[in-house]
């Protein structure tokens, strides 16, 4: 049976444009090279591309476009994200009723239009026009910025033409699993899941937040600690989507009712990332969010971190000591935990007993014994860490202390001899000695057992590329009690930082040692604001104190040092 390939070959020979050696020479050329055979004879100078397009437009019944001289339908390209445009090399111009018209440069690709068909919910048909033209379309379109992603699947849908309504599609949690699991299987679909993780890495992200919605699946993507829109999904492909994210993740594709956690990871330039899976039901459907991990971005010890002076000082102070309690507090997103890692990392060594509990494990490392909390047993922070306590360990690290008793065993076991690190969720690094106090501690054990307390937070950093000037009146420095000479600087946004203004985050830290005076003072249960009087009065650096420090070092705006520490 003749092939298209073989027809258009055939059509080229009897129309007298190439000649059967110009073909064979072709074909080796391909076999040898691979490539297009069109791109192969239009490089040879064999056929021009337009003389070649109006052939194949005339034998095979295709129409041509010259797409310079017609207005694409920025609608209905959006149905097609940037990624697959470029890698089918194929752009959307139109649509009339249930029917998208597609312009190709390749004829023989008709794998194209089975692969948009039921991703798309559309009938596909296709308009010839040469690689040249499609791409400058796809370049006018999409453009080469991050922030285009914004208006790919842009909440314009296939028409409904079932009777049913828009409410009803939000019910395809009816539909058969089998179909569900044959539908996430649909070779765009795992393109597509990969083009929403590619893009993720490419673009420096931390979290991804898949998020059914009432007429479309919206993708956000958290760079620098904010989010921003990448991708809108079409709804009735909402359940093939996360049930693929449920596969690769080993999660329960049958369960949609209660929250579930997964994991998996995944090969990007040569490295291997691990993604964490959270799955939450809410009205429109399971909300996934993914959380990357990357173990090679991990500083392998304190001096990566971006500690200032006086703090790496009093945290390192702290860590020479055999026994105590290290506390890092802070809110969720504010990178205790990539210091905890940072820490052990630095202090794993073969004669040290390392053990941790956590929930969950973000970092397996090497050397270490790390327990995951399953509570649905009974392994919890408490009773896991009695546990562990028994195995003599020389450094604990406990996720976080949740309640009075966590708090009570932690305590005890930097007075019991080990050095044991945890973290609490408040807005400054004193607070933390409340808290315990407040869980249930008693004073004196405070007192004895907390050797030091460090506070962080995440700021957004300036982008180098399109940062400018800009003038601070003297009278506002003064009211927020800024001191000293620097140079303050606005963000303007550029292709380099996604039109943000910022690349990249800096930690700000505020690190308190445990003296006796201050042993004193707790034990004397004296109030929160005398305690942080005392701390000042020694000259100790604040949280913004650093934040300023940070601005004065052109890594931060004034702005976004105000922000970070409003509490102050």
């Amino acid at each position: 049976m003749q092939t298209i390939r073989d027809r258009i070959i055939a059509i080229l020979v009897a129309d007298g444009h190439l000649s059967g050696e110009q073909i064979e020479n072709a074909l080796k050329l391909q076999k040898e090279n691979g490539g297009l055979l069109r791109k192969i004879l239009v490089d040879q100078g064999s056929i021009s591309e337009e003389a070649l397009l109006s052939l194949l437009s005339e034998k095979l019944y295709m129409p041509s476009i010259h797409l310079a001289k017609y207005k694409v339908d920025n609608l209905v390209a959006g149905f097609v994200p940037e990624q697959i445009a470029r890698l089918y090399g194929i752009i959307p111009i139109s649509r009339f009723g249930a029917t998208i018209i597609v312009a190709v440069s390749d004829p023989l690709n008709i794998f194209v239009l089975d692969d948009l068909h039921p991703f798309a919910g559309y009938n596909v048909d296709a308009v010839l026009s040469t690689a040249e033209e499609i791409a400058s379309a796809i370049e006018a379109q999409y453009g080469s910025g991050f922030q285009d992603m914004r208006h790919i699947f842009n909440g314009i849908f296939p028409e409904n033409n079932s009777g049913k309504s828009d409410i009803e599609l939000a019910k395809e949690d009816k539909v058969g699993l089998s179909s569900m699991l044959e539908e996430s299987e649909n070779s765009l679909i795992v393109k597509l899941i990969e083009l929403i993780l590619s893009r993720a890495l490419k673009n420096r992200v931390s979290d991804i937040h898949i998020e059914p919605e009432y007429d479309c699946l919206r993708v956000r993507y958290r760079i620098d600690g904010s989010l921003c829109d990448a991708f809108r999904l079409p709804k009735t492909r909402q359940n093939a989507i996360l049930t693929r994210v449920k596969v690769i993740s080993s999660l329960d594709v049958a369960e949609n009712r209660v929250p579930q956690d997964g994991r998996f990871k995944a090969k990007f330039e040569g490295k291997e990332v691990d993604f964490r899976v959270s799955v939450l039901p809410t009205a429109f459907g399971q909300k996934f969010v993914l959380r990357i991990l990357d173990k090679e971005n991990l500083p392998a010890g304190l001096d990566g971190l971006g500690f200032s002076e006086e703090p790496l000082r009093i945290f390192k102070e702290a860590l020479v000591k055999p026994f105590g309690l290290i506390l890092l507090t802070g809110p969720t997103g504010s990178g205790k935990s990539t210091t905890l890692y940072s820490v052990l990392n630095q202090l794993n060594a073969p004669e040290k007993n390392i053990i941790t509990i956590e929930d969950p494990i973000e970092y397996p490392i090497e050397g270490i014994s790390q327990i995951q909390v399953r509570s649905e047993i009974g392994l919890d922070f408490a009773s896991g860490t009695r546990s562990l306590l028994k195995q003599n360990p020389d450094i604990v690290m406990i996720g976080e202390i949740r309640d009075s008793e966590t708090a009570d065993i932690a305590v005890k076991a930097a007075l019991g001899g080990q050095l044991v690190f945890s973290t609490l969720h408040t807005n400054d690094s004193l607070s933390g000695i409340v808290r315990l106090i407040n869980m249930g501690v008693e004073p004196f054990l405070v007192a004895s057992g907390v050797t030091m307390l460090c506070t962080q937070r995440l700021a957004r950093k300036i982008c180098m590329k399109c940062r400018r000037p800009v003038e601070v009146s003297g009278d506002f420095l003064k009211k927020i009690g800024f001191s000293g000479e620097a140079i303050f600087y606005t963000a303007s946004g550029c292709s380099y930082c996604n039109n943000t203004g910022f690349y990249g985050r800096a930690a700000i830290f505020e690190a308190v040692a445990v003296d006796d005076n201050m042993r004193e003072m707790i034990i004397r249960k004296e109030t929160l604001d005398k305690i942080k009087d005392y701390v000042r009065g020694k000259g100790v650096k604040t949280l913004r104190d650093d934040a300023f420090l940070k601005v004065k070092q052109e890594l931060i705006t004034l702005d976004e040092a105000i922000r970070i520490t409003t509490e102050e």
